[in-house]
């Protein structure tokens, strides 16, 4: 059987100098040790436990390119920016396939000593944090983590110092766009030191659709003791973008993370989040939307992990599902020995609009603990025919109905969302999705910027 790995183990090791003098630091330290772990190892298929719907091996399979030469592929990048939304003010930072481009006057309008930018810079100039805390979250020994870690030549550093309350959301743009088909390693690492504030908002874009993409990204995060990490993702890519996105969060006492992930397009998606909750009273919210229509295929994963006493975390991901596509959402709890008074919740609710859409579920939950609140579920069905028997009869066009019925099942993820102004614009991009009028990549430029 053919291992995808092997391609990009044989780019490496013919390039390695190459692509070494094109990054720099802890980025570059690292590579060989990864190479190692790839040695034998193969990326998950649908044979392998928790991709049973999602095959990596068959993501990464394709011989897409890899820009290992830091060749400037110019993009329009005022194209992401066309909507009529309200801009929100933030401060905001772009990367164009995997390389971070920064926008006019970014560093002058960030606090002193915060760091909003590329990670290969930041392993210049802060080399204390980026030692610290790079490829230290995120598991090694995973083939995933591994590939990326091996090619990942830039990224985005973001670190907050201890007791900076940022005032303004930070946006990260991520845009797809090349002449040819190709396939970008992106890696961010978040650092948030004791008693930090920030929150965020990413975006992720795919121009020139006609060619096949494929996103490799690691997100390591560090929040602090009293921390506070608050951010959205937005994903609106196309048919022939593939994505596979693992984020690793490592919370101390006190910390407060908060993630929701909205898919709107997409061609195939796999997200997974891994949280330990390394602290006491650490309290975690991850929330997730799927909207699916033609033949988008959207694979949540989600793991959160108990190591302390009196922590709480609560998951709602909900999944609307049209036509031909097809979602997953598989979601684990694990209250370790010693974590006592654990507070812990899941959910996963998802509407069929079709007969041919199919959605798989497996939630889960792991206690080794008496003093615990712990609960999960998961409900999959179809519209209420009652409800809109009730619109028809009142005049509402049974499409119109539908709309109406699909936008009410997601309000609560929405309200979810704490940046201000952003709840009211993920309310307006889930309405301009459903009603069919959603335009490419809108909805992303911060002003004053």
């Amino acid at each position: 059987m053919s291992n995808s790995l092997t391609q990009y183990i044989n780019l490496f090791e013919e390039n390695r100098e190459l692509i070494n003098s094109k990054s720099a630091g802890k980025l570059n330290a690292v590579r060989e040790e990864a190479l190692g772990e790839l040695r034998d190892a193969r990326l998950p298929d649908k044979n392998s436990e928790g991709f049973e719907k999602t095959s990596i091996q068959d993501m990464f399979a394709p011989d897409f390119g890899v820009n290992i030469s830091r060749v400037n592929i110019p993009v329009d990048v005022a194209a992401s920016f066309k909507c009529d939304v309200p801009a929100l003010s933030t401060l905001l930072g772009i990367v164009v396939n995997d390389s971070f481009v920064p926008t006019s006057l970014l560093e002058s309008k960030l606090p002193e000593g915060v760091f909003f930018g590329s990670l290969k810079r930041g392993a210049e100039v802060l080399p204390e944090v980026v030692n610290r805390y790079y490829a230290e979250i995120a598991p090694m020994g995973e083939a995933s983590v591994a590939l990326n870690t091996m090619l990942a030549q830039d990224g985005v550093l973001i670190y907050v110092p201890r007791g900076v309350k940022l005032q303004r959301p930070l946006q990260l743009v991520n845009i797809f766009s090349s002449p040819v088909s190709i396939a970008a390693f992106r890696r961010v690492l978040i650092v948030l030191e004791d008693g930090a504030e920030a929150q965020m908002l990413v975006c992720d874009h795919t121009q020139e659709r006609a060619n096949n993409y494929l996103a490799s990204q690691i997100v390591e995060v560090y929040v602090g003791d009293g921390a506070r990490f608050e951010a959205c993702s937005i994903e609106e890519s196309s048919a022939n973008t593939s994505r596979y996105s693992r984020m690793f969060v490592s919370q101390e006492a006190h910390s407060h993370f908060s993630f929701n992930s909205t898919t709107l397009t997409c061609g195939t998606t796999r997200n997974e989040f891994e949280i330990d909750l390394n602290g006491e009273h650490a309290e975690t919210h991850l929330a997730g939307m799927v909207i699916g229509s033609d033949s988008m295929h959207i694979d949540n994963d989600s793991a959160i992990r108990h190591l302390k006493p009196r922590c709480h975390s609560n998951q709602l991901f909900k999944y609307v599902l049209d036509d031909k596509a097809t979602g997953a959402f598989e979601g684990s709890i694990l209250v370790a020995d010693g974590a006592q008074f654990t507070e812990a919740y899941q959910s996963n609710r998802n509407i069929l609009a079709s007969t041919e859409a199919r959605m798989h579920c497996k939630p889960q939950l792991e206690i080794y603990n008496d003093d615990v609140k712990c609960s999960h579920g998961a409900t999959t069905g179809q519209l209420d025919n009652e409800a809109l028997f009730y619109m028809r009869s009142r005049g509402i066009p049974e499409a119109e109905g539908r709309t109406m019925l699909m936008q009410a099942f997601m309000v609560d993820v929405i309200d979810s969302v704490h940046i201000n102004g952003l709840r009211e614009r993920l309310l307006h991009l889930v309405d301009r999705r459903f009603s069919g009028t959603l335009g490419d990549c809108s909805g992303c430029q911060g002003k004053d910027c």
